[in-house]
């Protein structure tokens, strides 16, 4: 009976070494069963469901043939790529610097930080307001003796290219933060003996960047770099709040115009859906084409 009774205990410990773990994520599996992948799942489904009620590709037809398709892919294609690489050179810029740690440094670094605490509609309404004619950017320029009273400027208005200009400058006052911040991790993650020993056999602070500080930091640059792009692709509320829907098509402004701004309308969520798919397509191919440039790179290294 002894022996009966050490067995199954054995089987129950066993039994809970092997079923322990899966017992403990069954939980967060539920979880994302019923709130991402149900959810996902119906997007995808509607997407292919056309006027009639029918499975086609006519949503998908319709989004490529029409006339905001184009240039909301470039504009979100432009700002993604441009956005990037300059808020990614800023942001190290300004890692490296507050990574001396001169006198003040915290106080440069908390002030650094103010536009990733400031929610996105919060930053949309304050650039807003500071960028009409009467704006405070006006009044700041004003003052400052930049600009007379007569030469106000409407920054919100003009040509493309100048509504992009001021997308990206806006886009990068908030994000760049974000993105130093996770450079000044890794880089205070960095051992200093590696850059001691640049410095002792005769490289300069040039050198010791660019040979040992950046190919020691390449995974944190891979992680912000992935990041920023995702975010940057889903870029569409501070242009909603600047230009309204419409003036400066992009991909997920699309998204947001057909499931918010024309409810109502036969098709108009498929549609949505059918954006929202496409949007996750290019999200996922641009990481992944990223992640092998970035792979083949490490591999020539070595």
């Amino acid at each position: 009976m002894a022996t009966m009774n050490l067995n199954t205990q054995k089987k129950r410990t066993l039994f809970m070494k092997k079923a322990g773990p899966y017992l403990l994520i069954l939980p967060i599996f539920v979880y994302y069963l019923l709130f991402w992948l149900r959810p996902v799942w119906i997007v995808v489904r509607d997407s292919f469901i056309d006027l009639s009620g029918k499975v086609s590709f006519q949503n998908y037809v319709m989004i490529f043939q029409s006339e905001e398709f184009k240039p909301a892919l470039v504009n979100t294609a432009v700002i993604a790529g441009v956005s990037v690489t300059v808020e990614f050179m800023l942001a190290l810029l300004i890692a490296l610097l507050i990574n001396q740690r001169f006198k003040g440094s915290d106080l440069f670094l908390f002030l650094c930080m103010i536009p990733m605490a400031m929610p996105a509609v919060a930053a949309g309404a304050m650039w807003n307001t500071g960028l009409t004619p009467h704006g405070w950017m006006n009044s700041l320029l004003i003052n400052l003796g930049v600009l007379d009273w007569g030469d106000k400027i409407s920054w919100t208005t003009g040509e493309q290219f100048q509504k992009m200009l001021m997308i990206i400058l806006v886009d990068a006052w908030q994000v760049i933060p974000s993105v130093m911040i996770i450079l000044l991790a890794g880089l205070q993650g960095l051992p200093e003996e590696a850059k001691e020993a640049g410095r002792v056999f005769g490289g300069n602070g040039w050198d010791v960047l660019t040979k040992i500080t950046l190919p020691m930091l390449k995974s944190t640059i891979t992680t912000a770099v992935i990041l920023r792009l995702i975010s940057a692709i889903q870029i569409w509320l501070i242009i909603v709040m600047l230009f309204n829907f419409g003036n400066l098509p992009v991909l997920l402004e699309r998204v947001v115009y057909y499931s918010k701004e024309v409810p109502g309308i036969v098709g108009a969520d498929q549609m949505a859906y059918a954006y929202t798919v496409i949007i996750t397509l290019l999200v996922s191919s641009v990481a992944m084409v990223y992640l092998k440039v970035v792979g083949a790179f490490k591999t020539k290294d070595r």
